[in-house]
């Protein structure tokens, strides 16, 4: 009887985990300096960009911890898939708690806009060059080579983040040469709807995998398997994520093989083009004599 592994590559995993480590680590670092920055020079805009910045960060601390936890905990017993719902749980508990951060920043903006305030605009230039430059070294970080759904979502934030910072250089700018005030509290404002827009993909992202919706077209897994010689239908197919990383398919095929040998032969085949071609690492193939009905009640 043919046997098949089931494993996630555990090299890549930690080449990852030390990427988004660091780049937690460099945004944690810009948040404390932005933050005292925005307090001390006056700037909202500065503080929505430090708020900005803590929220990729702890996305990052969180997915990273729920990772660590996943992959020490060993499957079996009544948790058969071990923890890896973790990391789309800590993404959903990421969206929801920008809520009121979202909140504070127009808050704030309003305030503001009642009673500006003079700002530092030399310093908070000075600060918030500096947050974009952080943003650079990440991305230059992350960069290169083949990314993974983890290190490809930080690339986007931080994308957005460099937007951000460089929003805040140009409402500086434009204070320091007009003294219009009033376009740091809007400024701010903008930097509150790239975080609710960060919000709503991680939600979307994370609702995607907790609702078992697929992470690929099964349509096009169903071809490929029916394409393969001895394979004469796929009845049933289903596909689902555990996490980013971990996609799970069951597969129940009928087929035409005529020897024990044949059949085991077929079954590696399945998982085989499941793992190369769609990045199933774990799945679970039957072969059928005659089709079986499968239904959900």
């Amino acid at each position: 009887m043919a046997t098949h592994e089931h494993s996630v590559d555990s090299t890549s995993a930690d080449q990852s985990l030390r990427k988004l480590g660091l780049v937690a680590a460099i945004n944690l670092v810009g948040f404390v300096i932005e933050l005292i920055g925005g307090l001390v020079f006056g700037s909202v805009a500065l503080l929505g960009d430090a708020f900005h910045m803590l929220f990729d960060a702890l996305a990052y601390v969180i997915a990273l911890g729920a990772t660590v936890i996943a992959r020490r905990s060993d499957p079996g017993g009544r948790w058969s898939y071990g923890l890896h719902r973790l990391e789309p749980f800590a993404a959903f508990l990421n969206g929801v708690l920008l809520i009121p951060m979202v909140l504070y920043l127009v808050y704030e903006s309003y305030q503001r806009y009642l009673s500006p305030v003079e700002i530092d605009t030399t310093m908070t230039l000075v600060l918030a060059t500096g947050g974009l430059l952080i943003n650079v070294a990440s991305v230059y970080v992350l960069q290169g080579g083949e990314m993974s759904l983890n290190e490809r979502g930080a690339f986007y934030h931080l994308l957005g983040d460099a937007g951000a910072s460089v929003a805040v250089i140009v409402s500086m700018l434009v204070i320091r040469f007009t003294d219009f005030y009033l376009v740091d509290p809007a400024t701010a404002v903008v930097i509150a709807g790239l975080i609710v827009w960060s919000a709503v993909v991680l939600l979307r992202e994370s609702g995607a995998i907790f609702f078992q919706q697929s992470p690929v077209e099964p349509e096009e897994v169903r071809s490929s398997i029916e394409a393969l010689d001895s394979v004469e239908t796929v009845e049933d197919l289903h596909v689902w994520a555990l996490s980013s990383q971990i996609t799970v398919a069951s597969v129940f095929v009928t087929d035409s093989t005529t020897t024990l040998d044949e059949r085991d032969a077929l079954v590696t085949r399945i998982h085989d083009l499941l793992e190369s071609e769609f990045d199933v690492t774990h799945a679970t193939v039957e072969l059928m004599n005659q089709p079986h009905e499968h239904t959900l009640t």
